[in-house]
This record gives structure tokens, C-alpha cells and sequence, in this order.
């Protein structure tokens, strides 16, 4: 008996010690085995986050507005820093911090707003090409919570959104931060480096804590500030993606692997199916979700990937006079993208002082009442065999793919179908016309067949039934005399 119990105590023993031990090394074959898109995110198609720091204070030009501040030609954004707060030698970047004061930040409204648009994730710009933590944060002295707005802007929103039922991201810009080109008078102003390293200018600071602002600080040591900051906001509010801007690859690949690893091993250990997602190939895509900036696929992909897009035609965060896409032309992009097996991130610029414009909200709230009715067609959904077809000229994007504001109309036919392939969903991205028969060849089951018989086709958001024919190349629909809706029409083509 006394050899038994110590047996099992020896069993349970290792059991324990091996349940303890990470899942995941930090090399690329160990998180190779992370799944890239978990199940809730492939459902999920919409996310929310926004552009907001101490750039959103000048609200001129973008949010690049730090790295036109501190180069030698006198261009637009100095010219208008010299008349509006003086010489950058006098007034400097981190002068705009104090006057950044979010004093009508409301988390909980902005959480019921996210959630009313029709996301399904939301979260913040966690930390922007220019240094500044928008955390509670005791490696970054520019935080939020001790600078500037002083609250913690991620804690707040992240437990309100999980109040709401919505999955959390956090996104990071920081890998731009350092200067690396200090020492190479030629490449002060290298596109690679968010501050132009500047002997006159406080970029080339040695202060304590300055520096870590402007980021002028030997490379290693900024590597190990970069992962420490990401650890951080793991272990305070394990987000439930993780994302990143363009220039990751600078990162080396050590810290790269050692921060997924982490990632990893802390959510399996909450139980917690979270997603990385990056640009260009700074990851394996095997470990990372695909970002496309502004842009989208030009057809259907075997693996999900993501675009993040602003609501705005011009910066992401918000300027004076910022001119705004209308509903129409955000929702139809953004089904073309779901057509195409793709998430939508969709970015706000909300004005220093926590406001979110009315403008923008008129806009979320368009597209969340139209998700409202016709979700079934989107949340929960996978793609068609094809995405659809159409005559718009869809232009190609700035950052690889096609463009975000093509302009659709009720002649370019999007598909979803059902995870149970026993419907697929007709987007007319406009309105057709009552009485048009239309030839919808994609779902003949000669070229693509059925998946089973078709039965029934309606009119998403009524009871009212459309005509069709079926012969062995195309399936006919007769719109019909019905109200249509004004940004998007869908069918339900309901299958036995």
C-alpha cells in the first residue's frame, strides 16, 4: 500500500511539473504550432480601434507630425509649429503631452459605442510610433497615468469592453521608435526612425528620461525596452490580440520569438485563444495573422487575413477640418473584404480632449444599425467559393493589394455562406432595381455546384420572398418589388 501512494504522489508529481512547463519555446518550429486564427476571430469580421496621443493635441497634418517636426527642411508641419507654438529648439514634442488631456474620456461610453457600431473587439492604439504609452506603465515613464491625461487609457477601456462582451486588442507602432541612424549624419532623417536625430533639437538628448521618448538610446538597450513594454501590458491586461505596425522586422528575431513565446504561454496558461497579427513578413505567417494597411485582397484567400482602415479620407488621427468616408462606402469596402475570408480593423480619431466626433459616430452607428439587421450574414460566416463578381475598377492600395474606397454599386455581387453550408448570402452592394432578373452564374450548378438543392431565396431583414430559376449554368433572381436597403442589398439563398 505504502508503495502505491508513492507511486501516485510521484505521478502527479510529474503531471503537475509538466503542466507547469511553457508550451512554447521562443524559435520560429515552437510557435509554428499556435493556430494564427482562432475560431472566435474568424467570426468575429469586425474590430474598432483609434489614433490617439499627444499628436492628436497640434491636430494638424497626421500623426506623423513628430518626425516632419525635427528635419532640416522647413516644411508645412514646422512652419506651422513656428507660427502656432514657437520653435520646435523652444517648444518640443514633448511639450504637446501636458496640453493632451482627455478630460472627457469616457470608457464606458466609448465601450457601448464600439459595441453599437458592430464590433466585435475593439481597443486602443496601445503605443504609437512616438514613444508615448497609453498604459499604466512603470518601465515607460511617458504614460498616460503619470503624464499628460493621467489615466490609465488601456485599463479603463479594455475592462469595459469585456463588460460589454467584446474580445480586446491592443496595437503597437513602437518598433519605429529608435533612432538608428545617430551616428550617420546622412541618414538622420531615414524613414526607419520616427525622430530625425538632430544635434540642435532635443531628439539627440542624453537625458534619462527624455530619451526614452525620443528614443535615443544604444540599440540593445532599446530592444529589451520594446519587449519589456509589450510584457507589461500582457501581464496587466492580457489583450486578446496583439498587433503590429510596419518596421517589426527591425526588431531582431530574438525578441521578436521571445515576446510570442510569452504571449503564448500566458494566455494557454488563462485558458485564453488569442491571436498576433502583423504586416508585411516581419512574422511567420504560420504564428501571425496578415495585415494589408488601407487595402484588401484582390480575391478569395485560403488563409484569413486582416485590413486596418481609417473612417477618415485623410490622417488617422484627428486634424482640423478632417474629411469622413459616408457609411456607404466603409461597409461596402469593408464586405468585399469578408467576401474575400478577411477581418476589418476600423480606426476613430478622437480629439484630444476625449471626444469622439459626432461625424464619426453618425458613420459607426450607420454601419451598426445596418449589422444590427443583417449580421446573419456576416458574423459567423465563411467565404464562398468565389467572392462574387461586378463591374467596379477596383484600384490597387498603397501598401499592397487594392484599394479600401472603391466605389461599388448595386452591379457588383458579393458572397458569404454558412459555416454549415446550408445557406449563402447575395450582397448587392447598392440597390437593384424591382423586376431585374439577375444571372447569377456562380451559383449555377453547372460551373459551382450547390452544395445541396436550393429552396428558398428572401429578402435578408423581411419575410418577403424572391423568384428564382435554376437551369445547369446559372441561378436566375427576380428582384423583388420589395423595400431595398440603401447601402446594401443581401439575399438569403437557403439550401435543403
Amino acid at each position: 500500500m505504502k508503495k502505491i501512494v508513492i507511486t501516485t504522489i510521484v505521478i502527479l508529481t510529474q503531471l503537475v511539473l509538466k503542466a507547469q512547463q511553457p508550451q512554447y519555446k521562443a524559435n520560429w518550429e515552437s510557435l509554428s504550432k499556435h493556430t494564427s486564427a482562432p475560431e472566435w476571430l474568424v467570426d468575429a469580421k469586425l474590430g474598432i480601434y483609434f489614433h490617439w496621443g499627444p499628436y492628436s493635441v497640434p491636430a494638424y497634418s497626421n500623426e506623423w507630425y513628430a518626425w516632419y517636426l525635427y528635419k532640416s527642411d522647413n516644411n508645412h508641419v514646422i512652419q506651422h509649429h513656428k507660427k502656432t507654438y514657437g520653435d520646435p529648439k523652444e517648444f518640443n514634442y514633448h511639450d504637446f503631452i501636458p496640453k493632451f488631456t482627455a478630460e472627457h474620456f469616457d470608457a464606458k461610453n466609448w465601450a457601448k459605442l464600439f459595441k453599437n457600431a458592430g464590433a466585435r473587439f475593439a481597443g486602443p492604439v496601445a503605443q504609437h510610433h512616438d514613444g508615448f504609452a497609453m498604459w499604466d506603465s512603470k518601465v515607460n515613464p511617458w504614460n498616460s497615468k503619470d503624464k499628460g491625461p493621467k489615466k490609465d487609457i488601456t485599463g479603463a477601456l479594455l475592462s469595459e469592453l469585456k463588460k460589454e462582451g467584446l474580445k480586446t486588442i491592443t496595437t503597437f507602432h513602437h518598433a519605429r521608435n529608435l533612432q538608428r541612424n545617430a551616428d550617420n549624419p546622412e541618414e538622420w532623417e531615414g524613414f526607419t526612425s520616427h525622430f530625425a536625430y538632430n544635434p540642435k533639437y532635443v531628439t539627440s538628448t542624453t537625458d534619462p528620461e527624455l530619451r526614452k521618448l525620443y528614443g535615443n538610446m544604444p540599440a540593445d538597450e532599446f530592444h529589451e525596452y520594446w519587449y519589456a513594454q509589450l510584457k507589461e501590458v500582457i501581464d496587466q491586461y492580457s489583450p486578446d490580440i496583439i498587433w503590429f505596425d510596419s518596421w517589426l522586422n527591425m526588431i531582431p528575431e530574438e525578441h521578436r520569438t521571445a515576446f510570442a513565446a510569452y504571449y503564448l504561454n500566458e494566455a494557454k496558461k488563462k485558458n485564453q485563444e488569442v491571436a498576433i497579427v502583423s504586416k508585411q513578413n516581419d512574422l511567420p505567417r504560420n504564428l501571425s495573422i496578415l495585415d494589408i494597411e488601407q487595402g484588401g485582397k484582390k480575391d478569395v484567400s485560403e488563409s484569413v487575413w486582416m485590413t486596418d482602415i481609417t473612417i477618415s479620407m485623410g490622417s488617422w488621427c484627428f486634424t482640423e477640418n478632417l474629411k469622413y468616408k459616408s457609411a456607404g462606402l466603409v461597409l461596402r469596402n469593408m464586405i468585399d473584404v469578408w467576401s474575400k475570408n478577411g477581418i476589418v480593423l476600423l480606426n476613430l480619431s478622437p480629439r484630444k480632449d476625449g471626444v469622439i466626433p459626432q461625424e464619426q459616430r453618425e458613420v459607426v452607428l450607420e454601419v451598426g444599425a445596418w449589422l444590427k439587421k443583417y449580421g446573419e450574414a456576416v458574423y459567423n460566416t465563411r467565404p464562398y467559393q468565389i467572392y462574387g463578381f461586378g463591374r467596379a475598377k477596383e484600384s490597387d492600395g498603397h501598401f499592397g493589394g487594392q484599394s479600401a474606397v472603391n466605389e461599388y454599386n448595386a452591379s457588383d455581387i458579393r458572397f458569404t455562406r454558412s459555416k454549415d453550408k446550408k445557406t449563402v448570402y447575395v450582397f448587392f452592394l447598392g440597390k437593384p432595381k424591382a423586376g431585374d432578373v439577375i444571372g447569377l452564374r456562380a451559383l449555377g450548378p453547372h460551373r459551382y455546384p450547390l452544395y445541396s438543392k436550393l429552396k428558398r431565396v428572401t429578402l435578408l431583414g423581411s419575410q418577403v420572398e424572391a423568384k428564382f430559376k435554376v437551369d445547369s449554368d446559372n441561378v436566375f433572381l427576380t428582384i423583388p418589388d420589395a423595400e431595398m436597403n440603401d447601402l446594401t442589398t443581401v439575399f438569403k439563398f437557403e439550401l435543403e
